[in-house]
């Protein structure tokens, strides 16, 4: 309780954002991904031995994406879906073996790389690859969106900008994840403030549900957007939430 009442409420400018919007954000990404942390998530995404706190995230990430893919139908022959922030395609792989067509998308062209690498040869029929902004209106239509820790950098509104997109694009679910407005998280934010900008990583804005509900609404998302859980694995903390039609 002492860490909630002392964690101040962030400021709406905070929240909004600087007026830098989602292009600059996702060049900060970007950035970060091919410049520092492609070995990072090529390792822990793999069966390799990490550091126990790796092991704490690791084990949170396998909860989240086990959990997502549960929304979807285990069987989804026919169904066209975009992993949407891919990664090193863990979860393409997944989609992927329950019958779908992947359209598996990342702004890192190192994770593409990756992801490319580590598919099974025969499932490269059902899989297609884009590095690039993973809203690309040119990657068409969907019938359904799985955007696993994609969406964490971004304020309320360009998260609200990025569903009202995908909203028109795709006929079913849109699973994604946030990271939640907890005091333990509030802490690590304000702390990782901190640092000089050079050594951080891309700062996770926390959300909380009805401002990042009303947010979509403010971008015209006619769907509700609902809480699914949340995933707390040490350091890992994350919330999933989805549209449904």
């Amino acid at each position: 309780m002492e860490t909630a009442r002392h964690t101040p409420d962030l400021t709406a400018r905070e929240i909004r954002g600087d007026g830098k919007g989602y292009d600059k954000t996702r060049a900060r990404v970007e950035d970060y991904f091919d410049r520092s942390a492609t070995k990072t998530w090529e390792r822990l995404t793999s069966d390799a031995p990490v550091s126990r706190i790796r092991e704490t995230v690791r084990a949170g990430r396998e909860r989240m994406r086990d959990l997502m893919l549960s929304r979807l139908p285990d069987d989804l022959r026919g169904a066209r879906i975009l992993d949407a922030g891919c990664g090193p395609g863990v979860a393409t792989i997944e989609l992927a073996k329950r019958g779908a067509t992947v359209v598996a998308a990342d702004i890192s062209p190192q994770l593409i790389d990756i992801a490319e690498l580590r598919l099974p040869p025969e499932l490269k029929p059902q899989v297609t690859f884009h590095a690039g902004d993973m809203l690309d209106r040119k990657l068409g239509s969907f019938d359904a969106v799985i955007a696993m820790d994609s969406l964490i950098y971004y304020t309320a509104d360009d998260i609200g900008a990025s569903l009202a997109n995908l909203e028109k694009r795709v006929s079913g679910p849109i699973v994604f994840t946030v990271a939640p407005r907890t005091p333990a998280l509030m802490v690590m934010w304000y702390a990782g403030k901190a640092f000089p900008r050079s050594d951080r990583s891309p700062v996770m804005i926390p959300h909380a549900h009805p401002k990042l509900a009303a947010a979509a609404r403010a971008q015209g998302v006619r769907r509700l957007l609902r809480p699914v859980d949340r995933i707390s694995s040490g350091f890992y903390i994350s919330e999933a939430m989805e549209l449904r039609p």
